[in-house]
């Protein structure tokens, strides 16, 4: 059965009240754990790029 506009406004907003919002110090440490852990894989990615296309070019030629 589909709700009437009123009533999912009213029943979404109920449960956003349900929600246990992350503080502030969390949202900033959480952020800066992906950031961290990001910049490591594109660092460790880049670096098996280039070792694997140098051996690559040492085994073609």
């Amino acid at each position: 059965m589909a709700l009437r506009p009123p009533a999912y406004f009213r029943e979404a907003r109920e449960e956003l009240r349900k929600v246990a919002w992350p503080t502030w110090l969390e949202t900033r440490n959480n952020t800066l754990l992906v950031m961290g852990i990001s910049i490591f894989v594109a660092i460790f990615l880049g670096l098996a790029d280039i070792g694997l296309s140098a051996l690559f070019q040492l085994v073609t030629k």
